[in-house]
């Protein structure tokens, strides 16, 4: 008879490298044997309260930032996560729960020639379980950076538990793409290794120049408006495209430290003006041009897509073009909500006593446990770890499949 755990209630938080607010998604997860079964309660976004969010953005490479500053927001992080997370927890699963999983919020990825030297994700936790009272899994990257790995992208953890089926059922590679701020790609082969890591910007520079070009009326193109009135500039393309990191092989990851408004201004500088629309579609081709070449190069014909890139038409319309896009919802996790699940599916693995990386996407040492645990209320109970390992994820998102 296959080992079990009971079923545990999980909220997963997370605010992306948009840092457009924080996702919060609660999940019953419950294991047998290797197989672990993921029923989704519902997600929701809330977003950042009064100008948290402006003063993150300016905190960001190139920008400066004190260890005042830097204190500040981790503080004001964690509680507006707190926040979400009762919000959350109150509206999606009547108000309980038994664990929080937050991957927080990126404001820095250290990488040199290559490496990965550190990751800081703010956020503080104790804000998170004083105000619900639950025990909060957090800081999850930074044992896979020590270990030599990326820290990222862990979502190759959800992915290849949650693709390996259709990757056998099929015979060939079976992929998820995630775009958010940075775009990360995962490769599950029917057999071997998983494969996954940043292919570059996916809406980092697009949020930038739809912020310029509209004098910061917004912070995004919405429904890729402004990218869909313009024509794609090939000269620029081109520069962009000569950036070493796309010709970098993986393990890799990248962020807003290396795709920001320097980058941005210097792929520009020189060549004639280039209006609004056409630097929206410019970009908009750069995150396609660079997610298919990566599709093609691991023999990916359909890939699954979600993240806050998989809401701009013409983003996907250029992606369309290459490749066959399909939305995470078609397999049961919804694209708006997927990094959230994700977070709670590594939560669920630490509290387990269960390893939750993928050194072959990561490029770390070796499988770890991940992140620190913050206690709640009550005394920290943990059950006794499992001596299963976890090699596939289930979706059940109806009553009869529970």
């Amino acid at each position: 008879m296959a080992l079990s755990h009971p079923v545990l209630r999980v909220a997963g938080l997370i605010s992306g490298t948009s840092i457009d607010g924080i996702d919060v998604a609660v999940t019953e997860l419950r294991s047998a044997g290797e197989e672990l079964t993921l029923i989704p309660l519902g997600h929701l976004e809330l977003p950042y309260p009064g100008p948290l969010r402006a003063d993150l953005l300016a905190a960001l490479p190139p920008g400066p930032c004190s260890a005042e500053q830097l204190t500040k927001l981790d503080t004001r992080v964690g509680q507006a996560f707190a926040e979400a997370a009762r919000t959350g927890i109150d509206r999606l699963a009547g108000g309980r729960a038994d664990l929080i999983a937050s991957l927080g919020q990126t404001v820095f990825h250290w990488v040199e020639n290559g490496h990965a030297e550190g990751t800081l994700q703010l956020g503080q936790p104790a804000w998170i379980a004083e105000r619900t009272g639950l025990p909060v899994v957090a800081d999850l990257r930074a044992r896979d950076v020590a270990a030599g790995g990326h820290g990222a992208p862990l979502a190759s953890t959800l992915d290849a538990l949650w693709l390996r089926g259709l990757a056998a059922e099929t015979g060939g590679p079976a992929a998820a793409l995630n775009i958010g701020g940075i775009a990360n790609l995962t490769v599950v082969p029917p057999d071997g290794a998983v494969l996954a890591y940043d292919t570059g910007p996916g809406n980092a520079l697009l949020d930038l120049a739809a912020a310029r070009v509209t004098e910061g009326a917004r912070h995004s193109d919405l429904d890729g408006a402004l990218a869909a009135r313009g024509t794609v500039r090939e000269d620029l393309l081109r520069r962009l495209l000569a950036d070493p990191y796309y010709a970098a092989p993986p393990p890799k990851s990248t962020g807003k430290e290396h795709f920001h408004a320097a980058h941005l201004d210097a792929a520009t500088a020189g060549l004639p003006p280039v209006d609004g629309p056409d630097l929206l579609a410019t970009l908009t081709e750069l995150t396609a041009v660079t997610v298919a070449g990566e599709c093609e190069r691991h023999g990916v014909r359909t890939v699954l897509a979600s993240g806050g890139g998989v809401r701009n038409p013409a983003l996907i319309r250029a992606l369309a073009r290459r490749v066959a896009v399909r939305p995470s919802d078609e397999l049961g996790l919804p694209a708006e909500a997927k990094e959230a699940y994700l977070a709670a599916v590594l939560g669920w693995l630490t509290w387990h006593g269960l390893p939750a990386n993928m050194p072959t996407a990561t490029g770390a040492n070796g499988h770890r446990l991940l992140g620190s645990i913050t206690p709640g209320a009550g005394v920290l109970s943990l059950p006794p770890p499992s001596r299963t390992a976890i090699s596939r994820l289930r979706v059940a998102n109806t009553p009869d499949t529970r």
